[in-house]
């Protein structure tokens, strides 16, 4: 049976060409970076242009590239770094529906005395810029704010959110591990301090992140231990997970209009036979401000458990909310926030599309849903019959 795989979100094939690209590295070029011979050199000079491939596909300066180990290290990095460099500062902003790589190192953070905001968002999932304004004083160290959402797909007003942040002497760090690759980003013409980003979310391997750090911006170690990354991250450099999300950030940069075309093209089909073939459904988000590739429904008083368990059984992979959460019973944090009924926040299903879906895939899973929520509604108990 082909597997059907609609859960990008969580995490991406590896490219063939990232692949190819980084095959050579295990068992011919396999010399440490940091070597003075020349056989180690030429590694170093393979992490030189993966920097700079992933500079040009955020509009950035190859200096201000720092290699992770992935986007939760790049968020906890960001987040104590600026912390450290600001010891007189005690305050953070951030919002109710980050991913827990943010939030939970905040809450944590709020154990060791510092104020936390977590800013709210309305039914759409929206951010109301006055009540940050409001929280932001001569305290503020940090406001921390992601790009756009891991589970409704909503992309925020960085661009605002960072000036205004900056405005009052804050750094701005944002989570952008879902933006990158989908929509097109340039930071030198953005007043954001600090981004995050994973490489196994835009079809490099797992295990390696990127932090950019504004040139200028204040940011302590977060691992000490060598003079990797300039000083800024300690550790022998991770180099095929390096060199392939190099070439993972060319080929994004190379299909952001397949993104924005192919990609939003398909998943609207989706949804909207969706929407229409099963009743008591709901969107998850605004239709606007959306990344191109993430549908979020719920389907009333059904559990979404059960839903992937059906699908599974043709083959199709989806999520009932963030990877990192899927495993719990609790309804999302998100839709909780974006106050979602009850009963439809246990019946949410998350569809997140790439470049690799066909069409084919999508009128298949068209054709599959809706029987499968018919039947879960015959069975269920909150459903009058």
């Amino acid at each position: 049976m082909k597997t059907i795989y609609f859960d990008n979100n969580a995490t991406t094939k590896v490219a063939e060409e990232v692949l190819e690209e980084i095959r050579p590295l295990f068992c011919e070029l396999y010399g440490n970076p940091s070597s003075m011979h020349t056989f180690g050199g030429q590694i170093g000079r393979k992490i030189a242009k993966a920097r700079e491939q992933a500079a040009a596909l955020l509009g950035c300066e190859p200096s201000e590239i720092v290699f992770t180990g992935c986007g939760t290290e790049s968020d906890n990095a960001a987040i104590k770094g600026t912390l450290a460099a600001m010891p007189h500062k005690r305050k953070i902003i951030t919002t109710r529906v980050e991913h827990p790589a943010v939030l939970t190192v905040c809450r944590d953070l709020e154990n060791q005395g510092y104020t936390i905001v977590e800013l709210n968002v309305n039914r759409q999932g929206r951010l109301d810029l006055a009540e940050l304004e409001e929280h932001l004083d001569d305290d503020t160290a940090l406001v921390t704010i992601m790009y756009a959402n891991n589970e409704t797909g909503m992309i925020f007003p960085i661009d605002k959110i960072a000036e205004l942040a900056t405005g009052k002497g804050a750094v701005f760090h944002t989570d952008a591990v879902q933006a990158v690759g989908k929509i097109p980003l340039n930071l030198s013409k953005s007043d954001i301090d600090l981004l995050s980003l994973s490489g196994h979310k835009l079809h490099a391997p797992k295990g390696v992140g990127i932090l950019y750090v504004r040139k200028g911006t204040r940011l302590s170690p977060y691992m000490l231990g060598g003079h990797q990354e300039a000083g800024r991250r300690a550790g022998t450099e991770n180099v095929p997970g390096i060199v392939g999300l190099g070439k993972a950030c060319e080929l994004a940069a190379e299909n952001l209009q397949a993104e924005n075309s192919k990609v939003k093209y398909l998943r609207d089909k989706l949804e909207n036979a969706l929407s229409e073939k099963c009743p008591d459904c709901r969107l998850n988000g605004d239709t606007e401000d959306r990344l191109p590739n993430t549908c979020n429904i719920s389907f009333e008083y059904i559990e979404g458990e059960a839903i992937l368990l059906m699908l599974d059984k043709y083959g199709i992979c989806a999520s009932s909310g963030s990877a990192c959460t899927s495993g719990s019973l609790e309804p999302s944090h998100v839709l909780r926030a974006m106050g979602v009924p009850f009963t439809a926040a246990h019946g949410s299903i998350r569809f997140s599309l790439s470049r690799y879906n066909t069409e084919e895939e999508v009128d298949y899973t068209i054709e599959k849903m809706p029987p499968i929520i018919n039947q879960l509604r015959e069975l269920s108990p909150f459903v009058t019959k």
